[in-house]
């Protein structure tokens, strides 16, 4: 009985050794799975978002984002950037075909997290653990090369993976467009589609001047974050290709 107890110690010892041992790139690759975020690449996913209807097929690395409302219709792919209204391709300045292509490129990119997090352009980085409402988290940290990272490469992102369920259940991001500033997000509801995890946000924002996203999970826990907006995917429907 003695040695079943010794063994049964070194076990769960040495099982808090491996979990505590996961590098950032493990526990990312962990959440995706865990997300079904894997079946992503491979698939046509379609919802509303904000009265705007979203497409994106994606297959083997090609790929076709679209945003549609009105008579306009922008498509961004692995090609560039086209709107058309009435079904006619028109040309827009590059400032504003810029912040429309990251705007379409954005939302596209929030729908299918942690879908990404593994491009060649991300660079993950693990901070210590936190605890969120009793609950403990791993803490990485990304940030994007200058070449493949896109225009906002700059950007810092923050994501707290549950360690029990190994699914995102918060992100924060350092923005710098628009006069830059910080955003938090809190998964409020989710839906399995197809074997895929889609989530709804509370979004918030500081109520007090910070200057690293890194310490926004203080400032959660603390109450000092204004709610600005709830992020919230309608109709959405997968179709594994």
């Amino acid at each position: 009985m003695r040695l079943s107890l010794l063994l049964l110690a070194f076990l769960i010892l040495s099982c808090s050794k491996t979990e505590s041992e996961f590098t950032a790139q493990q526990i990312i690759d962990k959440s995706i799975k865990a997300s079904g975020a894997d079946k992503v690449s491979q698939s046509k996913i379609a919802f509303t978002f904000r009265d705007k209807g979203y497409l994106a097929t994606r297959n083997n690395g090609q790929f076709e984002f679209t945003r549609s409302f009105d008579s306009i219709k922008d498509v961004l792919s692995n090609t560039g950037f086209m709107r058309f209204i009435h079904g006619e391709q028109v040309v827009l300045t590059d400032s504003v075909a810029n912040n429309t292509k990251n705007s379409v490129n954005s939302v596209h990119y929030f729908s299918v997290l942690p879908f990404g997090l593994n491009d060649a352009a991300v660079q993950k980085k693990k901070l210590p653990s936190v605890v969120i409402k009793g609950q403990p988290y791993y803490k990485i940290e990304v940030r994007f090369s200058e070449e493949g990272g896109g225009e906002d490469y700059d950007d810092v992102f923050i994501y707290w993976v549950n360690q029990e369920s190994l699914l995102i259940d918060y992100l924060a991001y350092e923005f710098h467009t628009n006069g830059g500033g910080f955003r938090f997000r809190e998964v409020t509801s989710k839906k399995i589609i197809e074997g895929i995890r889609f989530v709804n946000y509370a979004n918030y924002k500081p109520n007090k001047q910070i200057t690293d996203v890194k310490i926004i999970d203080s400032l959660f826990i603390a109450g000092n974050l204004n709610k600005v907006s709830d992020i919230i995917l309608k109709n959405i429907q997968v179709t594994k290709l």
